[in-house]
């Protein structure tokens, strides 16, 4: 069952039962497919076929589900764009995927003005809300458009994408992971028969729809289901609880950031009846913050794992039950159902438990490939197996733990940060000689940045003149949040820096570094 006739056999099912919540307003599952269909359509008058690239840039808002849903209806395969991405990074991403349309709102233009004139493949754009001179109004087409069925696509589910989601590489360039109809479907499939999920669920989602996590757990999840989805417009540290009161929230999935500012807010005489557990990923969630949470609002905390190119999860704890509870604090859990994870040496074989070695997963939610990038395919595509870059160990009783990354990542609040990326912006600089970015550990979003920077001869620059600096090019949650200057950075004999050395000297000052 490709996505086009999930919607379609779910409003069949569901009728009026309400899918999504939204501020004051409910959409039905009848109506979610009548959206999902006028989307479609439009799309289709407009000339995009199957295998078309569309590309959604925009904040929370329902218009971004009925997107996600109805531009798969026709085999046009979605494009989420990080709504907090600066210029270049937007037009890395639409450009690469070779977009023919991308979706935006009023406030985006700017950048989208800046970048389009590069954009060869772009074809119109469609602009929600105040209608600009040169662009299309998504409340025009919706309007004109037909709330029947789209003209007839042949899809293969388990070959064709459905949405391609950009996710940084070691390289700092953006890989474009493709998912199939399969892929999305099957996880969110996963998830229900993992978390036993129920009808009468609503799933509260705060993360931005531009990440998979709020896709699929949050989106896909409740539709195969046949549960309810609450749509806010993110986070809000100051109204979380009262949204989840008002709309009687069973559940809602974050990532470790929101649990330690949750803690950090006042939290009497709260109303969590309807919440019956919380869903956390993304990052590595601190053992204190873990108890702590449960402890104060009587809570459960599920952790799990996943990743872009496994559509969204891999692995959760299981849930704890009125007469069991058999999570592991710490672990990411077990496999769901439908995949299978281990460990293995630089060499690909399997290796016992309690060994450390590079976490690979398998199964039906591994992605199709990486978008035009063969030499990323074979690196992380071997026999079926996915290799995560992940360094972990598998406890006696099949639980899975990380405690290293083989990639060079940083992960602030959830978001994936590749130094790479923010070196060559520091590179540019005229005043920089040398640069190198490492991750020190933060109580709040994990892990931070921080820069090491030699400067040219007889140069001067302040911390705060180069953190401005990267702000013009780099979305703001990959800003450096430190800056050294230093007269030498540390090299092997072939001048390539060495971050090791300067990892180990944060740990032995402040105890706060998180080696990657």
């Amino acid at each position: 069952m490709n996505i086009r006739e999930l919607v379609e056999s779910q409003a069949k099912k569901y009728g009026d039962k309400v899918f999504l919540y939204w501020k004051d307003i409910t959409v039905s599952y009848t109506q979610l497919n009548e959206l999902t269909n006028r989307v479609a359509n439009f799309l289709y008058d407009l000339g995009i076929r199957k295998g078309d690239k569309v590309s959604v840039y925009l904040p929370n808002m329902p218009e971004y589900v009925y997107l996600y849903l109805g531009i798969p209806k026709i085999g046009a395969i979605t494009g989420p764009v990080n709504a907090l991405f600066k210029p270049r990074e937007v037009k890395f991403v639409v450009g690469h995927s070779e977009a023919k349309v991308i979706v935006t709102i009023p406030q985006f233009m700017e950048v989208i003005n800046q970048i389009k004139g590069e954009l060869p493949d772009l074809q119109h754009i469609i602009i929600i809300g105040k209608k600009i001179e040169g662009t299309l109004s998504y409340e025009e087409l919706i309007e004109k458009a037909s709330p029947d069925a789209p003209p007839e696509v042949d899809i293969d589910e388990k070959e064709d994408p459905a949405a391609i989601l950009y996710t940084s590489g070691t390289t700092g360039f953006p890989k474009g992971v493709l998912q199939t109809h399969f892929n999305i479907r099957r996880n969110a499939e996963m998830i229900r028969d993992f978390t036993d999920g129920q009808e009468y669920f609503r799933y509260m989602l705060i993360l931005p729809l531009f990440h998979v996590n709020a896709q699929i757990v949050t989106i896909m999840a409740p539709l195969v289901i046949g549960a309810s989805s609450i749509l806010t417009p993110g986070f809000s540290a100051t109204t979380h609880w009262e949204t989840v009161a008002k709309y009687k929230a069973s559940t809602f999935s974050c990532v470790p950031t929101v649990l330690s500012v949750l803690l950090r807010m006042p939290h009497e005489n709260l109303d969590l009846s309807s919440l019956e557990y919380v869903v956390c990923g993304a990052a590595p969630l601190p053992v204190e913050v873990f108890k702590e949470f449960e402890k104060t609002f009587n809570c459960k905390v599920v952790e799990g794992y996943g990743l872009t190119e496994g559509t969204c999860a891999s692995s959760v704890n299981p849930l704890p039950t009125e007469t069991e509870d058999r999570r592991k604090v710490g672990s990411i859990g077990i496999p769901l159902p439908g995949n299978e994870m281990k460990i293995v040496d630089e060499n690909g074989k399997d290796l016992a438990p309690n060994t450390k070695g590079e976490i690979v997963v398998k199964g039906d939610n591994i992605m199709k490939e990486y978008y035009k990038n063969p030499e990323a395919n074979a690196e992380t595509l071997k026999d079926g197996w996915l290799y995560t870059g992940d360094i972990g160990y598998m406890d006696e009783d099949g639980f899975f733990y990380i405690t290293d990354r083989k990639k060079d990542m940083i992960i602030r609040g959830g978001e994936n940060i590749y130094p790479r990326e923010i070196e060559e912006v520091l590179y540019s600089h005229p005043a920089v000689s040398l640069g190198t970015v490492i991750g020190v550990r933060d109580k709040i979003y994990g892990e931070l940045p921080k820069a090491f920077v030699v400067l040219k001869e007889g140069e001067t620059l302040t911390e705060q003149e180069l953190i401005d600096y990267c702000k013009q090019y780099l979305a703001d949650f990959k800003v450096p949040k430190y800056v050294e200057f230093r007269e030498d950075l540390p090299k092997t004999p072939t001048g390539k820096i060495m971050k090791q050395p300067l990892r180990e000297e944060e740990e032995a000052k402040t105890g706060k570094i998180f080696n990657s």
